[in-house]
């Protein structure tokens, strides 16, 4: 099958998965992931048992644009729109004032989220239109994955549908970079 096949019949597989509350194996715009609907309190559930995760940490979520993302967040820092605009690598923002989420998706009245600009991710969010956790797939506390072949088999065995766009693949980029506007409205590097 050509990758457009499988790009097409991943995407159709994932949505009825996010739309059952299943769990799906994923390429993002950094890592492979572990992923779900993040309006779902019980896929939170499912892959904090995958990761062998403790609750107390929390996942990030993915969204398809700037819109998506003022679905969830509250008062938004005026620059984020500028800052998103131009840094050109995938980057997570923490927020505050979070919005119609599930209690799961929140650690200390915080969410970290990204804009996915990767054409399979950004797909299938927009197609669902919802955003998805996303998490590497791995046991906590393990490398993450870079390439399909690296994930473990403990971890494809326990998901619901597994991606099979871009499986040959090497992910050469690291997790994404975790920022957060302070108290000052400094843009503060946590990662």
């Amino acid at each position: 099958m050509s990758e457009n096949g499988k790009f097409s019949e991943d995407l159709k597989n994932c949505i009825q998965a996010l739309e059952l509350g299943q769990t799906i194996l994923y390429p993002t715009d950094t890592i492979w992931g572990i992923g779900g609907d993040a309006l779902n309190p019980l896929v939170y559930e499912k892959i904090f048992q995958i990761k062998a995760r403790p609750a107390t940490k929390s996942f990030i979520l993915l969204v398809d644009s700037i819109e998506m993302l003022y679905q969830y967040v509250d008062k938004i820092h005026p620059r984020i729109d500028l800052l998103l605009s131009l840094y050109d690598k995938p980057l997570t923002i923490v927020y505050q004032n979070i919005k119609s989420l599930p209690d799961a998706a929140i650690l200390n009245n915080t969410v970290a989220m990204r804009i996915c600009k990767d054409p399979f991710c950004n797909s299938l969010i927009k197609t669902f239109g919802r955003p998805i956790i996303s998490t590497s797939a791995n046991i906590s506390g393990q490398k993450p994955a870079h390439s399909y072949n690296q994930i473990s088999s403990d971890i494809k065995s326990q998901i619901d549908y597994i991606v099979k766009h871009r499986q040959a693949e090497n992910i050469s980029s690291g997790p994404s970079a975790l920022a957060k506007y302070n108290d000052e409205g400094e843009l503060e590097f946590l990662r």
